[in-house]
């Protein structure tokens, strides 16, 4: 794993091989192994290494091609390159090193931009083509590897993070506002947007060439749900074993030492026991657990430990998050909320201390719906086929609006639930996902917000991916939403970013395209089964691991949020909300926020959610706007 960044000088000239260095240290946390620089007339190129695949000086980047045609900073894993490497041999193509990367540069001489069908992996890379004179950039199909990008009437450059690009000389940074709306409602800002107007990201599954007659983007992969399987419900949990076992096996490789993420939920807990039966020696194991009760899996990580013999480390967060939060929000380079970015940086630093490489469970949930908000959209959505639409649409609102003058927990329930009953399925499942309801954001943001936002609406972004799936059920629509929205802008995001702080490469055999692919021919009752998620995944791993661990009930990587804000990280939060709060009070009303804050610390009510992605975006703009120099942590 690695860090790459760069930029044309197409438009204007960008910098120097200095400037490259500058922007590759930045973003050193990626790769503290090695650094490299490449410049022309065209294009500059900067690599750090994290090294992973063949160690020796031969892998250090940016890389060319044996007759110097091509040129390549590469940031990822190609776990299908061995097999590529040997037809590529055998066609004569004369290999200098070991390593993935000369692989891509070999196989694009072969076959140019449409090589990417071929590669599977995590990845995103720069490659830079002397004969034609075109720089192509290209994301791998999920989003596991993070590619932003600056565009402006005079400016074009590159990087696997926004603090690489923040280096660069008058690099505007004007806030877009429908981005931050975006993160309210669901935490993190969706592709392709980020914070910036300028600065955007590439999508996965998408490429850009880049050229003296500009930037073009399309998009090389897309899953499809319509093809569904007619084979039995044996034959697929028997296909499902073996090909999530296969692609764990593929990410086994390293020269490294490697280990896994072990939470003690399912996914996690499957791809342990995948790669215990296939490693000869214990596997490493990491979890983390919290003193309160309702947040530690402990004792379920503990038992797939000791079932499959692991040398099993653990870490409890006991008054670490105080200490160490500013630290951590200062890797993400713009707002982000998901709270379990906490956890994920602590079991990343355990993982470091043992290993290089740790292999997780992420992608069960979006890929087989293991999420309980699949269950409450579901009742939701069969409540919502029993009425008729104009009985929702006119009757439903009112009903709504009634309870939703009681502050009683009920009532609010049932105002929610109304609300959502009265909208159409995908609007129903943006309800489902959003992190403030409107009413709250009505109040919240300040009327000059309200006023330049217009008629803008996050709910846009779920209700554009669940009308463009294809799948022919609700269920199939809204795991391919969650595929293209959550997945790649808050999971992935969230680890990346927390396993880069750590110098620590993560894989996700269950993200691997080929179970993706497989799992979308699935029909969507063999996935979530009479509310039962993730159906066959479960029957895929009975034969591996316990019931009490296929079927406790889901506790997901929470932290307890609510009790943090009234106790361990109060005195911070009240700081960044009402001293350092230049930030916040350019977007929103600060006494609805002290109201807030004042009814969360006497139990009235519970703002966690919101309370927290202020704290988020304070904590942002202050390591990113209000001070000239980003931390040393940064």
């Amino acid at each position: 794993m690695c860090g790459i960044a760069g930029f044309t000088h197409f438009l204007g000239n960008m910098g120097n091989t200095d400037t490259l260095k500058k922007m590759g240290n930045s973003i050193y946390h990626r790769g503290p192994d090695a650094g490299g620089e490449y410049i022309n007339d065209h294009v500059g190129l900067a690599h750090r290494r994290l090294a992973i695949i063949d160690l020796s000086e031969a892998g250090v980047q940016p890389m060319t091609s044996h007759d110097g045609k091509y040129i390549i900073v590469f940031n990822g894993e190609i776990y299908n390159y061995l097999a590529i490497r040997d037809e590529l041999s055998a066609a004569g193509y004369p290999f200098k090193t070991h390593t993935d990367t000369e692989v891509i540069l070999a196989l694009y001489a072969q076959e140019g931009k449409e090589m990417l069908s071929k590669l599977n992996g995590m990845f995103a890379f720069a490659l830079w083509d002397t004969t034609s004179e075109e720089l192509l950039i290209a994301r791998d199909r999920v989003g596991k590897k993070p590619l932003y990008y600056l565009k402006t009437d005079t400016q074009f450059a590159f990087a696997s993070e926004i603090k690489a690009i923040l280096t660069l000389p008058e690099v505007p940074k004007e806030i877009r506002l429908d981005a931050v709306h975006d993160f309210f409602a669901y935490q993190y800002i969706p592709d392709p947007k980020t914070i910036f107007n300028d600065i955007h990201k590439l999508s996965p599954g998408h490429l850009m060439t880049v050229s003296n007659e500009g930037v073009k983007i399309e998009q090389y992969w897309d899953v499809s749900f319509s093809n569904t399987s007619t084979k039995t419900e044996q034959e697929l949990t028997k296909e499902l074993f073996e090909l999530a076992t296969n692609r764990t096996k593929d990410r086994m490789v390293s020269d490294v030492p490697l280990g896994a993420f072990l939470s003690g939920g399912i996914d996690s807990s499957g791809v342990v026991a995948m790669m215990a039966q296939n490693s000869d020696t214990p596997v490493k194991t990491c979890s983390i657990g919290f003193d309160d009760k309702k947040y530690n899996e402990t004792e379920f990580a503990r038992a797939v430990a000791e079932q499959y013999h692991t040398e099993h480390h653990e870490f409890m967060v006991h008054q670490n998050v105080n200490d160490s939060l500013e630290e951590i929000v200062a890797y993400f380079d713009e707002p982000f909320a998901d709270p379990s970015l906490v956890p994920t940086y602590f079991v990343s630093e355990l993982a470091r201390s043992q290993v290089t490489v740790a292999i997780a469970g992420d992608g069960g949930d979006e890929v087989f719906a293991g999420y309980e908000k699949y269950t409450t959209d579901d009742i939701e959505n069969r409540l919502r086929n029993k009425f008729p639409k104009a009985l929702r649409k006119k009757v439903f609102p009112k009903l709504s609006n009634l309870f939703a003058k009681s502050e009683m927990p009920i009532f609010r329930k049932a105002k929610s639930l109304f609300y959502s009953l009265s909208l159409e399925p995908a609007m129903g499942f943006y309800i489902t996902n959003s992190q403030i309801e409107d009413r709250l954001w009505q109040q919240l943001a300040s009327k000059t917000t309200l006023q330049t936002l217009g008629d803008y609406h996050p709910s846009k972004i779920t209700v554009d991916a669940y009308n463009k799936a294809d799948g022919p059920d609700h269920v199939s629509k809204i795991l391919y939403t969650d595929m293209k929205t959550y997945l790649p802008g808050g999971i992935l995001v969230k680890v990346d970013r927390m396993s880069m702080a750590n110098s620590l490469e993560v894989r996700a055999p269950i993200l691997d395209k080929d179970v993706i692919e497989f799992a979308a021919t699935l029909p969507s009752s063999l996935k979530f089964n009479n509310g039962e998620k993730k159906y066959i995944l479960k029957e895929a791993f009975k034969p591996v691991l316990s019931d009490d661990i296929l079927y406790r009930k889901k506790m997901g990587f929470s932290v307890p949020l609510a009790t943090w804000l009234r106790g361990e990280i109060k005195d911070l939060t009240e700081d960044y909300l009402f001293t350092k709060s230049s930030g916040i009070q350019q977007f929103f009303n600060m006494h609805i926020v002290e109201e807030l804050w004042q009814q969360h610390q006497q139990n009235k009510a519970d703002h966690s959610n919101v309370l927290w992605s202020m704290l988020m975006f304070q904590m942002w703009w202050f390591q990113y706007m209000q001070v000239e120099q980003h931390s040393d942590a940064a």
